[in-house]
């Protein structure tokens, strides 16, 4: 059994957690949010006060937090990673992140005599909790075999994409093409709706037909049609609209490096901007269906909150 330095217990590291818990393993947490360390605890989670207290002998380390800019403040803190890791516990990050935040803690860790892997995950929260988790390596080869058999009990399929840096680059571009396709699942629903088709009747068509995609199976934006829809919650989010933002703003970002033009990704973007501008950017993402019609009101959302972000 290993134990394991977790550091983000939110909505992905609480489950992943638990199931490493669920394993066998020891688990020590780390977060700055008190109820998400109570709600790791109740699982199993042993929860640390400090960074350095979850590293204290761990075999590996992982980060699971929002953003790149979240995941270096963790690295550089004065009692953040890089003051406590040693070469024996291998340093693996999960996050969503910028490439060029990937490749500085790849270099950092080779220039201390660490070991680093970016292992970014697809599969949602219910794939966190049920753990089948598809992982995304990138990494030195002789590091491959340790980084999955750490993941194995979080995981339905750990594929090795490469070298460092190719697990986020492949998780960025799986992402921009999610959210293309949760675009053609918004606009498909909405435009048979208005043609008189029954929603579940032309969902199972499109199930069947060419239409088919993950986000039109997991994520279909109209109410009573599949069970894991956020429209059957007032679109709740199950993937925030702020976080998908972030995530096509990565490709996009990614595309200005490599000299690509990419303007369905700039699509879903000025979607999701116009709902971080109603201060809606902690619905789900799927809410991208109230911007195709003039007036707003689309089946299964009643506004709760149309303040726009600042005011």
């Amino acid at each position: 059994m290993s134990t394991y330095a977790w550091i983000g217990l939110g909505n992905m590291g609480g489950p992943m957690t638990a199931n490493l818990v669920n394993a066998g393993h020891t688990v020590r947490g780390y977060d700055l949010n008190p109820q998400a360390c109570t709600a790791a605890a109740e699982t199993g989670v042993q929860i640390s006060d400090s960074i350095a207290h979850a590293m204290a002998g761990a075999d590996a380390v992982f980060t699971m937090l929002p953003k790149g800019e979240h995941v270096r403040a963790v690295y550089e803190a004065q009692d953040g990673v890089w003051a406590n890791a040693t070469a024996q516990m291998l340093l693996l990050d999960s996050s969503t992140v910028d490439i060029e935040s990937s490749r500085t803690l790849h270099d950092e860790a080779t220039a201390r005599g660490l070991s680093f892997v970016d292992a970014p995950v697809s599969g949602g929260i219910s794939g966190a909790a049920d753990a089948t988790l598809a992982f995304m390596l990138g990494g030195a080869p002789e590091l491959m075999e340790r980084a999955q058999e750490l993941i194995s009990p979080m995981s339905g399929k750990i594929i090795v994409a490469g070298g460092p840096t190719s697990g986020i680059a492949a998780k960025i571009c799986n992402n921009m093409m999610l959210f293309i396709d949760l675009m053609a699942s918004a606009e498909g629903s909405q435009l048979a709706d208005k043609l008189g088709l029954d929603p579940k009747v032309f969902w199972e068509i499109a199930s069947v037909s060419s239409g088919r995609s993950w986000a039109q199976q997991t994520w279909y934006p109209v109410p009573d049609v599949i069970a894991t829809a956020a429209a059957n919650n007032n679109f709740e989010a199950t993937f925030r609209v702020d976080l998908a933002r972030k995530d096509v703003g990565l490709a996009l970002d990614a595309g200005v490096m490599t000299g690509l033009d990419l303007p369905a990704a700039a699509l879903a973007s000025e979607h999701f901007d116009r709902l971080i501008d109603e201060g809606l950017g902690d619905k789900d993402c799927s809410l991208i269906v109230k911007n195709l019609v003039p007036d707003g009101k689309v089946r299964g959302y009643t506004p709760t909150n149309t303040v726009p972000a600042g005011k």
